[in-house]
């Protein structure tokens, strides 16, 4: 044990006497009263302390009164003149536990001071065995299951009467009442009036010694007037106050409800049996299952009367069985009573009149003394009914309401069952995506569409066979799952077959779709979605590559490929927006104005470098930055790299020149689009006047008013807005004349065109004159020709750009190309 000691004494010679005494033990200094208070508030782990008597102002005294409650943990003894005896007695009769006569002798002292440690180690133990056989008590009393009360008397009494009256949280929580309320009442009261009586007069023997104890089932009356029932055993106790009693209650309301419900059972069987939709049973474990006891109902569920089935009369309950279940249902037998389990099995029934009907039968084995099976009780329920509705739920649940035929789900359960199991022989899955027949709905109606999917489907269920399967997986979709097919000519066959079908259908309609084409190997049928998906992206491929109504694509190499790549561009621009941007830069195309010949601004153009990849074309990394979102936190870099830039030209001297971002639509649409344009003109200290935002006209298909009051907003606020590739979109001349933009651009396809047809079949001239007639500047993209240039002046455009001008630019290079500040010549 280790120990620590405070010797408080003046004496420098004593102290030092003491600690050399006992070196052994951690021993500590106080020269008075007051330093020894400060080192006893400190230190809680002082096991011994020595006071010497002789302190000044009678401080050793004053020390020893001070000590009282520290007396459980710590031994004291007092340091006293040889000739002082007055001063022993007075210390022991404080809280001293003994005395050291000066001077001090060290082996008596050692001899002494030992004897004091050994009592702290017997202490110690005597206190850690106390303390956990407390906490033990404590942990059972407050933890057990059932309620206990020690002490309760049944009349009522003031709470300080009957200090030794304690129950625990189960007692509490089973009657109801706290232990005030109890003592205040008396258990009498609080009993129910049918069981206050033998209640009392078993506690009035256990009192008069005539009885230890005694149990009985009682009733406890809550606080909101109901009852509980208990288990109640009371016995004597003897305890270190004199002679008591202990109550202990198990609430058994449950098992009262019970045998109520039991009793009530007993009484419903003989109903429950004449109302029972088929029959109950008693019979042998044979192969006839030969009836003992066969209830009413029988006739109802059979045809035939109950002692027709009784030991065989007239025929055997087994005859009863169809057929196939017969073997099914003694083996099903035979593995329950094996594990004595329940029986519960559902088959079908041939009735005295030849029909069939679908029965549940349930049951369990009586078993004699020595584990034999002695007989089979049960029922047997019509059930004939739950399984029309089951058929009919699981129709709904396999196949599409509209069309009639198997849906998604049919078939990926069908293809995970296939994919459990070697298939030795080829399968495919053919699509058809019908995604251009949603048009339909806006111009005729959802009905018109609907119809028109039940034509079509009627018309693809003649290419089904016992080997090719049609389903209807999405609304527009449709699935033929072909086994057992002989090479891939014979898919493109049936490809031309379901094309030409489509085309006579829909042409009227000028629909058309993609025909995808997936063939399933034992390498690539476990993933059931990942198949699905690589066969609905075929199908979207045909419709990308293919010239007619309808294109043909396998799924291949080419694909898989083409999604490898997909993922990775998502990758390289999952960390241009979160990571590294260091791959994305901007490029400057010149914009020349073609009154003054002078460059007057330029369009940033995106560029994306993966370590990986190579430079990708915005082409491919545009649309899948805007499907995946990412569109959102790369536009932002690009805006605020944009900013810098035109920053960049302002401490060049160049305050005019303008530049213009294309935005796309996510970003246009995303909440605070506009707050954020403007706070970060602000913050980068630019100018709006020299910031244009270019939206392609395709973008007001839909949330126009939504769209043109954001790019409304901008413009107020000094933003110019351009229609970029106008022409190719949306080309409503109503609502181009009131959307809220500045300029048009005119679409390449109309420049390149001035190339090829007269000048006096060109559009881009009634293109120029519209926009000026609506207020609007005009940019011509992609002008690589002086002649187009020459036209373009002769009709009055504005602006032009293009390879004509300078191909795109770094920063640097726009920016000399500034500084020449020479007029544009060819």
């Amino acid at each position: 044990m280790f120990v620590r000691i405070l010797i408080v004494s003046n004496s420098a010679p004593v102290c030092t006497a003491i600690t050399d005494s006992l070196s052994e033990y951690d021993v500590s200094r106080a020269g008075g009263f007051d330093e020894a208070v400060g080192i006893l508030h400190g230190h809680n782990d002082i096991n011994i302390i020595i006071i010497d008597t002789g302190l000044p102002e009678n401080g050793g005294f004053e020390l020893l009164n001070t000590l009282s409650l520290r007396r459980e943990k710590t031994r004291v003894l007092i340091l006293t003149e040889s000739d002082d005896p007055a001063s022993e007695i007075r210390g022991l009769k404080s809280v001293a536990d003994d005395y050291i006569r000066k001077p001090i002798v060290a082996e008596s002292l050692k001899a002494r001071i030992g004897i004091h440690v050994k009592l702290l180690e017997i202490q110690n133990e005597l206190y850690r065995k106390t303390h956990e056989q407390n906490l033990a008590f404590r942990i059972i009393f407050n933890q057990a299951p059932i309620g206990i009360a020690v002490s309760h008397n049944p009349d009522p009494e003031n709470c300080d009467n009957n200090p030794a009256f304690i129950i625990n949280p189960a007692f509490k929580e089973i009657t109801g009442w706290t232990r005030d309320e109890l003592v205040t009442h008396g258990w009498a009261k609080l009993t129910h009036p049918d069981d206050v009586e033998i209640d009392l007069a078993n506690y009035r023997k256990l009192l008069a010694g005539e009885i230890n104890s005694y149990s009985m089932e009682k009733r406890y009356i809550k606080p909101d007037g109901s009852f509980v029932w208990v288990q109640m055993i009371v016995a004597s106790l003897i305890t270190t106050r004199g002679n008591s009693h202990i109550c202990l209650v198990q609430d058994i309301s449950k098992q009262k409800e019970t045998e109520a419900n039991l009793r009530e059972s007993e009484r419903s069987k003989s109903v429950l049996l004449s109302h029972l939709p088929g029959l109950a049973y008693r019979c042998l474990y044979d192969r006839d299952w030969t009836m003992q006891f066969v209830s009413a109902g029988c006739f109802a569920l059979t045809g035939y009367p109950p002692e027709s089935f009784l030991y065989n009369r007239d025929l055997s309950f087994n005859e009863l069985i169809a057929p196939e279940y017969r073997e099914v249902l003694w083996a099903e037998w035979e593995r329950i009573l094996k594990n004595r389990e329940p029986f519960k099995y559902e088959y079908e029934i041939v009735t005295a009149d030849g029909k069939r009907k679908w029965v549940l039968e349930m049951g369990q084995g009586i078993y004699d003394k020595i584990g034999e099976v002695e007989a089979l009780e049960g029922i047997v329920l019509d059930i004939s009914d739950r399984k029309k509705i089951e058929d009919s739920l699981r129709f709904s649940n396999e196949h599409d309401r509209w069309t009639g035929l198997y849906n998604r789900s049919y078939l990926e359960n069908l293809l995970n069952e296939h994919s459990k199991v070697r298939f030795h022989g080829k399968r495919a899955l053919i699509a058809i995506n019908l995604g251009a027949i949603q048009a339909l709905s806006s111009i005729y109606g959802f009905h018109y569409t609907q119809e028109l999917i039940k034509k079509t489907s009627a018309a693809l269920s003649v290419f089904c066979r016992e080997n090719c399967m049609l389903f209807n997986t999405y609304e527009n979709r449709f699935v033929f799952y072909l086994t057992n097919y002989k090479d891939k000519n014979s898919l493109l066959d049936l490809c031309a077959k379901i094309t030409e079908t489509l085309v006579s259908l829909l042409k009227i309609e000028r629909v058309g779709g993609g025909i995808g084409i997936l063939e399933i190997s034992n390498s690539n049928d476990r993933d059931i979605n990942l198949m699905l998906k690589r066969l609905l992206i075929a199908s979207e491929r045909a419709m990308e590559i293919s010239e007619s109504d309808f294109g043909v694509c396998f799924y291949d190499e080419e694909i898989e490929n083409r999604i490898i790549r997909e993922e990775e561009i998502k990758r390289a621009l999952t960390k241009t927006a979160y990571e590294d941007d260091s791959g994305l830069f901007l490029l400057y195309q010149p914009i020349l104005n073609l009154e003054t010949h002078r460059i007057c601004g330029f369009e940033a153009l995106a560029r994306l470098y993966d370590e990986t990849l190579g430079n990708i074309s915005p082409c491919e990394f545009i649309p899948i930055a805007e499907k995946t979102k990412l569109i959102i936190p790369i536009g932002e870099k690009i805006f605020e790299r944009t900013l810098d830039f035109l920053k960049k030209l302002y401490d060049n001297g160049f305050y005019d020149v303008n530049i213009s971002i294309n935005i796309s639509v996510i970003q246009l649409l995303k909440t605070g689009f506009a707050e954020y344009i403007i706070e970060t003109i602000e913050k980068k200290g630019v100018s709006p006047k020299n910031i244009g935002l270019e939206i392609t006209e395709s973008v007001f298909t839909s949330r126009y008013e939504e769209i043109n009051n954001i790019i409304g907003r901008l413009k107020k606020h000094g933003l110019y807005i351009l229609i970029d590739d106008f022409g190719t979109g949306y080309s409503s001349l109503a609502r181009e004349s009131e959307l809220n933009v500045n300029c048009l651009k005119i679409d390449k396809y109309f420049i390149d065109s001035l190339m090829q047809i007269e000048k006096e079949k060109a559009v881009a001239e009634d293109i120029i004159s519209m926009a000026h007639k609506l207020g609007h500047c005009t940019v011509a993209e992609g002008v690589e020709h002086e002649a187009q240039m020459r036209y373009l002046i002769e009709c009055g455009c504005d602006k032009i750009q293009g390879y004509l001008i300078a191909e795109p630019l770094d920063e640097n290079s726009a920016i000399c190309l500034l500084s020449k500040n020479a007029l544009f010549q060819r």
